[in-house]
């Protein structure tokens, strides 16, 4: 619902703050006084897009914000999707900077326009006779019958199911694709697989090879460092045990003098024991370590595979290597087992196209049972409005695709007199006759599913004091339940009216601006008697605008 509106330098509007409640609110005014500038206005908070001319100073920025209760809109999802902040107040602001800019805010957070015009959809249905092209729309007329056939859950079912459908049939697509270049690939990549099969890698052989490759090139630098180490230790003269011997004696012999000798003792025989052993461990590694040429070529060559593999595939590591032999493993399975993986995707979207036609048989079975109702609901609807023979030809037919709403091509065909061919709406019926329909299709839908705000705008043109008449009951009906505008020119609609505003001009030296306020009771009266004869009212409009509100 709509609860307040507030304009700013906009058009003839200078500053303007107006609030509203439910139920229905007529607006009036004269020509030119500036309805088509409100409506306007309201277009910009609902997505519109707008340029500097609507700047009344161009000096200075234009802000439009409106306050609307969502608390039974539904739109929790909406705005989580959209990453806004849900407020049951929610506050939609627009602004048009004189440079040109547009910003958009819903609830202080910046959006686009793309979601502005999302959430715009939502909250206010603005109607006029430039919008009953609609009418003509086989989607909008679906949708109608499936308001009467409470077909919402069934709808929902449909569209999960058309959507793994469709993600079902791009995979399949995709592996038909992909297998029909495989071959050439395959035979490659199975290539580059055998390769790295062959080279056996594993986690650290690099590291284990290069080690190897460093002992196997040094060998006699190995050999020396290794016999002049024994060397040290073991000199008859100058080695290191040698030495530790006698360093051994005096400490035995100082042993005895007391505990701190005697931990001395043991920590010099720990050395001597330390030493001697490595002096095996340098005489050991003297025997094992020795030239092997053939051994040295064979880790040569497992490195050089190794480089040319990392240099082949853009990696710098064996275990980077290993990575892209998984890859190749899994594309070889992939494509060697492919005809296999087809056959079970193609199951897969059978299984999947026959819940389709479950589902659209359902759905077009349920179409057509409330077909006669929506044709008889449309038909005593348009006959208290002034066409009497106003009859429909709706039919359902089956079509060869699944669209975003089921499986049916809708024949929806209108005679608006006895003894005329039906014909589609937009080339048979009038301007007229196409908001009378539109009208009596939005009140049904009123009764079948909560519809947002709705904004009527001068639907009524061209139409009798006795039709009007009827249609502002319509309107007036349709406010039980939703909030419910309109901008007329009648004064048999706005008398319907639980509120009413006016829209006028004040001229002040050389400026105009546009105006709006709610009306009073004894205002409304003299409104209405004015819109009956004009602005010299008569005792007689006065008498009729008060039974009108009567």
């Amino acid at each position: 619902m709509l609860s307040n509106l507030s304009i700013k330098n906009y058009a003839l509007i200078d500053a303007l703050n107006v609030s509203f409640t439910n139920g229905f609110t007529s607006i009036t005014g004269e020509t030119g006084a500036g309805k088509s500038i409100l409506l306007g206005g309201l277009s910009l908070v609902l997505g519109k897009r707008a340029d500097l001319s609507v700047l009344r100073d161009e000096g200075q920025k234009c802000i439009i914000e409106a306050e609307f209760d969502i608390k039974k809109y539904r739109l929790k999802s909406f705005f989580k999707s959209n990453d806004l902040d849900y407020e049951d107040l929610t506050i939609v602001r627009r602004e048009i900077l004189p440079s040109g800019k547009s910003r958009a805010f819903i609830n202080d957070t910046p959006i686009t326009l793309v979601v502005l015009s999302q959430l715009g959809d939502q909250l206010i249905d603005v109607h006029s006779q430039h919008q009953t092209l609609q009418l003509a729309n086989n989607d909008f007329q679906l949708k109608v019958i499936d308001a009467l056939g409470d077909n919402t859950s069934i709808l929902e079912t449909y569209t999960d199911q058309l959507n793994a459908y469709k993600e079902i049939s791009v995979e399949l697509s995709e592996l038909i694709d992909f297998q029909n270049n495989a071959a050439k690939e395959h035979d490659y990549n199975n290539f580059l697989l055998k390769e790295l099969e062959e080279a056996r890698l594993k986690p650290g052989m690099q590291e284990e090879l290069e080690e190897q490759y460093e002992q196997l090139n040094n060998v006699e630098n190995i050999l020396d460092q290794l016999s002049k180490g024994h060397q040290i230790l073991n000199d008859e003269q100058t080695g290191l045990l040698t030495l530790l011997g006698e360093l051994k004696s005096i400490s035995n012999k100082l042993s005895g003098f007391g505990n701190q000798y005697e931990e001395l003792h043991e920590r010099i025989q720990s050395v001597v024991i330390e030493v001697d052993d490595i002096s095996g461990e340098l005489e050991s590694f003297q025997s094992k370590v020795e030239a092997n040429p053939n051994l040295l070529e064979e880790v040569s060559s497992k490195l050089q595979l190794l480089f040319d593999l990392q240099k082949k595939h853009a990696v710098s590591s064996v275990s980077e290597l290993l990575v892209v032999k998984q890859e190749l493993t899994s594309k070889v399975s992939i494509t060697e087992n492919l005809e296999t993986t087809i056959a079970l995707k193609e199951e897969e979207l059978k299984v999947a196209k026959e819940l389709l036609h479950t589902s659209t048989k359902s759905l077009s079975d349920r179409r057509r049972k409330v077909i006669p109702q929506l044709k008889q609901q449309l038909e005593e609807s348009l006959h208290t409005l002034g066409m009497p023979s106003a009859s429909f030809e709706i039919a359902i037919n089956p079509s060869n695709d699944f669209k975003s709403n089921g499986r049916d091509d809708l024949s929806f065909l209108f005679s608006a007199n006895k003894g005329m061919g039906y014909g589609e709406l937009k080339k048979v019926a009038s301007g007229g006759e196409l908001s009378r329909i539109m009208l009596t299709i939005k009140a049904i839908l009123a009764k079948y599913e909560h519809l947002p705000t709705m904004m009527f705008d001068e639907i009524d043109t061209g139409v009798s004091g006795e039709i009007s008449n009827k249609m502002g009951d319509i309107m007036a009906a349709m406010s039980k339940t939703m909030q419910v505008f309109s901008i007329t020119h009648l004064p048999q609609v706005a008398s319907k009216g639980d509120h009413h505003f006016k829209v006028y001009k004040i001229e002040e030296g050389n400026s105009t601006r546009t105006e709006m306020r709610k009306l009073s009771l004894d205002e409304r009266v003299v409104e209405l008697a004015e819109m009956l004869g004009g602005k010299d009212v008569t005792d007689s409009a006065l008498a009729h605008a008060k039974q009108l509100l009567n």
